[in-house]
């Protein structure tokens, strides 16, 4: 019996290629992608106030595109390349045509090209996460020299020991679906290490810093809700039934956490907060990451509800407690949404793991290699499920020092290059100050826009149709 046509091999589709995972993992990184470009970027310049817009959403954007030339000059490799040393893999260029046209690692079915650019969106979101903690006060030159010493020395660190069959971590049996330590955890740990580092907002900011649109943060939160469809769905390398289990649960755990949040902000604060609903998403999507595929949809839901409350209670309450928390101004309280409900997923993962499920995802024959706890004991085998506890917390130790070591080193040699945070005068000013261009060119007689220095560059006389008639006044918070 001889194929159909449309999938008989040929050069461009090799035997060896599925053209179905090729088709589902360009789609999957794209999504991840969006989450960043545009999701981040509007959900960034919308969430903080008028004056910091434009530099949240370009800090957002300069990493996207940052992230991506190192990444195929040398980042890949160093995350899933040739070992290298103990915990990194050998710098190498990905852009030989030999090797991107080659099947990819591991024997999954598609090419080297679909795995740089599915791992690439990963690694940029990670780094756009980070900007979350340093929004409002960061001076950009120094944003643009951390984002590739970051990605360089901390990101590669934990991408390789985790995801990468020759790291060790991955060796002795993490379980991390789909980022939940390198890309959440680290990402909270980094951001907040590198917000102590760069230091607060102005006084003014950090005591009043209301969102400038609402709405456009809710359509931001939204790219990034749907966009974990990728996040989470394309951790199987495969169109498999483990693909879909991950894409249901992450949207249970993600409705749960939400709806949980919201209930404790009407119980203890008497309105239903927005803001504090898309904490509670984000918080939920966090905790789901590294177990998606490997649980069961109750564990799905009960991670919700405790994503949607346990990290309510570090923000709301010990961060009013704890003077470390509050002397670091964590702007998008990144520590709480990414690093507590990152860790708080992977002891999580390490309790509801089903055997079952990781032999769907790792290909495993040794069941006992990949079992929760709560398995264990349900099998008789309490020895392997407090292994894998072991495991997990060994994974969040081991996170925790890279990144607060590799961020404090990155800072202290920016800063010996150029300012980590804003001159005063650039803190009061905001995006004029730092970018010469403002989110919204709308003024009730046109003056503030014709004296900005992006008009001063460009000349006002060039865009007479932009420049508002008196008395069209719109006035921003």
């Amino acid at each position: 019996m001889s194929l159909p046509e449309n999938l008989l091999p040929n050069e461009a589709n090799p035997a060896w290629m599925n053209k179905a995972d090729n088709a589902w993992q360009l789609t999957a990184a794209t999504l991840v992608g969006m989450q960043s470009v545009p999701g981040l970027v509007i959900l960034y310049g919308s969430i903080v106030k008028k004056k910091w817009a434009v530099n949240s959403a370009f800090m957002a954007l300069y990493a996207f595109a940052s992230v991506l030339v190192c990444w195929v000059g040398w980042g890949y490799h160093m995350s899933f390349g040739d070992k290298g040393i103990q915990f990194l893999g050998m710098p190498n260029v990905a852009l030989d045509q030999k090797f991107l046209l080659h099947q990819t690692f591991g024997g999954y079915k598609f090419p080297n090209a679909t795995m740089v650019y599915f791992q690439f969106v990963f690694a940029a979101i990670t780094l756009i996460l980070i900007a979350g903690a340093l929004l409002g006060r960061m001076n950009f030159h120094a944003w643009m020299l951390f984002v590739p010493l970051w990605l360089t020395f901390s990101y590669t660190i934990t991408a390789y020991s985790i995801w990468s069959p020759n790291g060790w971590l991955s060796k002795k049996g993490i379980i991390d679906y789909s980022g939940g330590y390198v890309i959440h955890l680290s990402s909270g740990v980094a951001g907040f290490t590198a917000a102590y580092w760069v230091g607060p907002r102005a006084t003014k900011d950090r005591e009043r810093f209301p969102p400038n649109n609402i709405i456009l943060m809710l359509a931001g939160a939204g790219l990034l809700w749907m966009g974990w469809t990728g996040f989470n769905g394309g951790d199987p390398y495969s169109v498999s039934i483990d693909a879909s289990l991950a894409v249901l649960n992450t949207h249970v755990c993600m409705a749960t956490s939400l709806l949980t949040w919201l209930l404790l902000d009407i119980l203890f604060f008497g309105k239903p907060s927005v803001i504090g609903a898309t904490q509670g998403m984000i918080t939920g999507l966090v905790c789901i990451t590294p177990a998606a595929g490997v649980v069961q949809g109750w564990a799905a839901i009960l991670m919700g509800i405790m994503s949607g409350s346990i990290p309510w209670y570090t923000m709301m309450v010990l961060h009013k407690k704890l003077s470390l928390l509050k002397q670091v101004d964590d702007t998008m309280a990144v520590f709480h949404t990414h690093a507590v409900a990152g860790s708080l997923g992977g002891i999580l993962t390490g309790f509801f793991a089903e055997p079952k499920l990781n032999r769907l995802f790792y290909n495993a024959t040794d069941w006992q290699h990949y079992c929760g706890l709560a398995y264990g004991l349900q099998m008789g085998r309490p020895g392997a499920g407090f292994k894998q506890m072991g495991i997990q917390i060994l994974g969040i130790v081991y996170v925790v020092v890279i990144n607060v070591i590799m961020t404090s080193l990155i800072c202290l040699v920016v800063r010996a290059i150029v300012p980590l945070r804003l001159a005063e005068d650039e803190l009061q000013a905001g995006d004029d100050a730092i970018h010469g261009e403002e989110a919204y060119a709308l003024w009730g007689d046109g003056e503030k826009f014709e004296s900005s220095k992006y008009n001063s560059i460009h000349g006002i006389d060039e865009f007479p149709s932009v420049v508002p008639k008196a008395g069209g006044e719109l006035q921003m918070v």
